[in-house]
C-alpha cells in the first residue's frame, strides 16, 4: 500500500531525513516511536505530500506522492491526516466539520453527508454531541471529531501524528480506543506515538527513528521488550520511566 524508498529531507543544512525508507501492506499497522526531533512528523507530512521531499520516491497504492504534482490532490483524498491539534472549524459544528470535505472536495449531497458524518461520530463515541461547537468539547471530543472528519473521506490510509500528546491524560484512553477499533477493522495505519503500550497491543511493526535514521524495527515485542541497539534502549527507559 505504501512504498516509501531512501527519502531524504532538509531544512537549509539540518538534515532530518536520511535515506528513510519503509513499506506498509494494506491492512498492516506501523508505530514509529523516537525522541523529538527525530523526523517522525515529517516522514508522516512527506507521505501525505504536505512536504516536498529532496530525494528519493513516494507511492501509495501505486500513485507516486509528489506534492507539485496535479495527481496530489488524490493522495490528500485518499490519505486520512490526525495532528497533534485538532485543526477543527470553531465555527461550525461537529457534524459540520465532519461534512466539510465530503461536501466541498468530493461534492456530496448535503443530505447524505450528514448521514455518513452522523454514523462517524457515532462509531467514535460522539452521538450526543454532533451539533456541539469545538469550544463545549473536551481535547478528547474534539480529536475524536477530527478523527471522523479524516475517515469521511473514505481514506485508504490514515497517518496519525502524536495524537494524544496535546491531552491531558484522562483523555488518551478514549481517542486510543478508537484508533484500536479502527487498527482491528483493518485500517491501513502509520502512527507516530510516544504511548508505548498502545504500541504494544496494536501495532504489527515498531520502528525507533532517531536523527532521520531508522536504527531498528521488528515486532513490537522485539522492540518494546528486547531492543538490541542502545540508544532504543535509551529512549524506552526514558518513556517508560520519566525522570530516568
Amino acid at each position: 500500500m505504501i512504498v516509501v524508498d531512501r527519502i531524504a529531507k532538509a531544512f537549509g543544512t539540518h538534515v532530518v531525513l536520511d535515506d528513510f525508507s519503509l513499506t506498509v501492506d494494506k491492512g498492516e499497522v506501523i508505530c514509529i516511536i523516537g525522541p523529538s526531533g527525530s523526523g517522525k512528523s515529517t516522514a508522516l507530512r512527506c507521505i501525505n505530500g504536505l512536504e516536498s521531499y529532496d530525494r528519493g520516491t513516494i507511492t501509495i497504492d501505486g500513485t507516486r506522492v509528489d506534492r507539485g504534482d496535479p495527481s496530489i490532490h488524490a493522495i490528500h483524498s485518499e490519505t486520512g491526516m490526525v495532528f497533534q491539534r485538532f485543526n477543527l472549524f470553531p465555527h461550525r459544528s461537529a457534524i459540520e466539520n465532519v461534512m466539510e470535505g465530503p461536501v466541498y472536495v468530493k461534492r456530496l449531497a448535503r443530505a447524505e453527508a450528514h448521514a455518513k458524518a452522523k454514523a462517524l461520530l457515532e462509531k467514535v463515541g460522539l452521538a450526543t454531541q454532533i451539533d456541539a461547537y469545538p469550544d463545549k468539547l473536551s481535547g478528547g471530543q474534539q480529536q475524536r471529531v477530527a478523527i471522523a472528519r479524516a475517515l469521511a473521506m473514505q481514506p485508504k490510509v490514515m497517518l496519525f501524528d502524536e495524537p494524544t500528546s496535546a491531552l491531558d491524560p484522562e483523555l488518551v484512553g478514549e481517542v486510543l480506543k478508537v484508533m484500536l477499533t479502527l487498527a482491528r477493522e483493518g485500517m491501513t495505519m502509520i502512527v507516530v506515538t510516544h504511548e508505548i503500550g498502545f504500541a504494544a497491543e496494536v501495532a504489527d511493526r515498531v520502528l525507533f527513528l532517531d536523527h532521520g535514521h531508522i536504527l531498528e524495527q521488528g515486532p513490537p515485542e522485539a522492540i518494546l521488550r528486547n531492543p538490541q541497539h542502545e540508544r532504543t534502549r535509551d529512549f524506552l527507559q526514558r518513556v517508560l520511566r520519566p525522570g530516568a
